[in-house]
């Protein structure tokens, strides 16, 4: 999961958070204004960049688990991830940059085990199971989610924003009835509905919380606090105790290495830079491209199959997050 805590209301990550946002290299800053945002070709170049890469984290994932200790491959991959994200930082703005006070870097710990250990880590065990254009399906629910987090508060929203969630929940019950799924057993898919349910739950704190200043200084203790939480974690389900690295293969390494290096660092700076020089609601359009991208990669590259329901559900929670975002813009 992408995955990238959440500053606009309706998209699957804050303005710059890990995951569904990875985290980068250099922090958004302030926006300028909407009418001074273009769309040349560095915009769209970016634009791809996330599309693509964050699009592809989820065959990523799946191809890292095949050899890998699903938790233990998560807590290496936030580890590095997020102090090499401490080093730019520092290097870039100073150290000065990564100071927090006490209730800033709570909210962090508290948003970052939320995303990246509940969220993604339940993305990542189940992709074990689950083909990764599915997984990437079921994600792309995170804005329908945090609306519905944002209506039981008591906030009021668009008749429009209903409706595409109501069209979205309708795709997600179609992805998940037992038999239409083929031979993907039930309680996978289920792990990850609820990883992004809880993915949906820390983006809405997060935007309630006293969060850093600097998001992507947020995102270093984010990935710091998921590295010890998956670790924690991974050593509860005993998974050192079976892991032997002469069995790991090459393929794993490469796609752990790329999961920190491009999904984790690349597309987030890439993100973090079109915050400020791209209309929002044409960078929020990854929330709907990338769970496309992710089938696309999956069929070509793992084979994974592309039946009828996949295809339609698919195209129903698609459709019900675009009509979120566009409406949520």
């Amino acid at each position: 999961m992408t995955a990238p805590a959440s500053r606009p209301a309706a998209g699957p990550s804050r303005a710059a958070g890990p995951e569904a946002a990875g985290p980068g290299a250099t922090g958004p800053g302030t926006a300028p204004p909407e009418d001074a945002r273009g769309t040349g070709s560095a915009v769209w170049a970016a634009l791809g960049i996330v599309y693509v890469v964050w699009g592809s984290t989820y065959l990523a994932i799946r191809v890292a688990v095949e050899t890998m200790p699903p938790l233990l491959s998560a807590s290496a991959r936030f580890l590095v991830a997020g102090l090499l994200l401490a080093a730019l930082v520092a290097w870039r703005q100073g150290p000065a940059a990564l100071r927090v006070n006490r209730r800033q870097l709570g909210s962090a710990v508290l948003v970052g085990l939320l995303l990246l250990v509940g969220g993604n880590g339940m993305v990542v065990l189940a992709e074990r199971s689950v083909p990764s254009g599915l997984a990437a399906l079921l994600v792309a629910s995170v804005p329908l989610w945090v609306v519905v987090l944002r209506r039981l508060s008591g906030q009021r929203t668009p008749r429009a924003t209903v409706g595409g969630v109501l069209m979205g929940l309708l795709g997600l019950l179609v992805l998940t009835s037992p038999g239409l799924s083929g031979e993907v057993r039930l309680s996978g898919l289920l792990m990850v509905v609820a990883g992004a349910l809880v993915w949906a739950f820390g983006s809405f704190l997060a935007g309630r919380l006293p969060m850093p200043a600097s998001p992507v200084t947020a995102s270093v203790y984010e990935m710091l606090a998921a590295a010890v939480g998956a670790g924690v974690l991974a050593v509860v389900r005993h998974e050192p105790q079976g892991l032997d690295v002469g069995a790991i293969s090459t393929r794993s390494w490469l796609a752990l290495a790329y999961l920190i290096t491009f999904g984790s660092l690349v597309a987030f700076t890439a993100y973090a830079w079109l915050l400020q020089q791209a209309p929002l609601p044409l960078v929020a359009t990854y929330a709907y491209v990338n769970p496309v991208v992710a089938v696309v990669l999956g069929w070509l590259i793992l084979d994974e199959p592309l039946t009828w329901p996949i295809v339609v559900g698919g195209a129903i929670v698609v459709g019900g997050v675009c009509l979120v975002v566009r409406t949520e813009r």
